[in-house]
């Protein structure tokens, strides 16, 4: 082999090395992606039985239920348009409360209901996932226009 023969083939090695490494890299980076989504996104059926992702919002106010005797909890999730039932099977945060802010990692079940595998509370008045901030303002901005437009047909109607 001459020379020139053999450092051609230590580059094409290179690059073929190179390749893989991107590759498996990526393939790694994608199966690690988790996505995003709020309550509104999640009941026009963004998201597949299954698929792992976030979940954010407020949790409703009187609707955390735990089960005596075990850690099973269930609770919903809103955005002011749309709520999701979530079921969580290990302790909550101390944070945790109805009312407040927080995302949930885990999957959707077939029936429609969030099966968490983590729960991550809001830790003070000023923070906010800034993904959850913003699906809550577009929710209540939506909330609020709802509402202005039936108090506009409501008014229509008395005259």
């Amino acid at each position: 082999m001459t020379p020139r023969q053999r450092r051609m083939t230590l580059v094409a090695v290179i690059v073929v090395g190179v390749s893989i490494a991107g590759a498996l890299a990526l393939r790694a980076f994608r199966e690690n992606v988790m996505f995003y989504f709020d309550p509104t996104k999640v009941a026009a059926g963004e998201v597949k039985p299954g698929q792992r992702f976030r979940l954010g919002g407020m949790v409703v106010k009187g609707s955390l239920q735990r089960t005596p005797g075990t850690l099973n909890v269930s609770f919903a999730v809103t955005d002011f348009q749309h709520s999701v039932p979530v079921r969580y099977a290990q302790v909550l945060p101390d944070l945790f409360k109805e009312g407040a802010g927080m995302v949930a990692y885990g999957r959707l079940d077939a029936s429609g209901t969030f099966v968490a595998d983590e729960v991550l509370a809001k830790h003070d008045e000023k923070y906010m996932p800034p993904e959850l901030a913003r699906s809550l303002k577009a929710g209540q901005a939506a909330a609020a226009a709802d509402a202005r437009t039936a108090a506009g047909a409501a008014t229509q109607e008395t005259h």
